[in-house]
């Protein structure tokens, strides 16, 4: 609950600042990184996902472990628990992704803070 609460309070009083989760990053994403980035792709096509019966919201980079998960349950029903190595591949993906977005935010916010500040001083 707090982090919600505080990211609407920082959305409130400092809406200049504070990007919206729901839009396209406003930066350059090479902004910062002289070598380039690797570009993340999902390893899996929309038409293997929709064949998997891959929720909507689970489509994302970490699809392929969650094809395998789902495989591993489907063929091992009654002793799911033979799935553990599939399920703890599909978690900690879902974590590593996780902390990029945050951290895909985080730059977001201060690249527009700094701008913001430069802004200040030359205006």
């Amino acid at each position: 609950m707090g982090i919600i609460m505080s990211s609407g309070v920082k959305r409130y009083f400092y809406p200049e600042v504070t990007p919206d989760p729901a839009e396209q990053p406003s930066f350059d994403p090479l902004l910062g990184f002289p070598n380039g980035r690797p570009e993340r792709v999902s390893k899996v096509t929309d038409a293997e996902l929709k064949s998997a019966l891959i929720p909507l919201e689970h489509r994302d980079f970490c699809a392929d472990l969650a094809i395998d998960y789902k495989r591993c349950r489907r063929d091992t029903f009654p002793f799911v628990v033979k799935c553990s190595h599939e399920k703890h591949a599909y978690l900690n993906c879902k974590y590593e992704d996780f902390v990029i977005r945050a951290k895909e935010y985080e730059r977001e916010r201060r690249l527009k803070v700094k701008a913001e500040e430069a802004k200040r001083r030359s205006g």
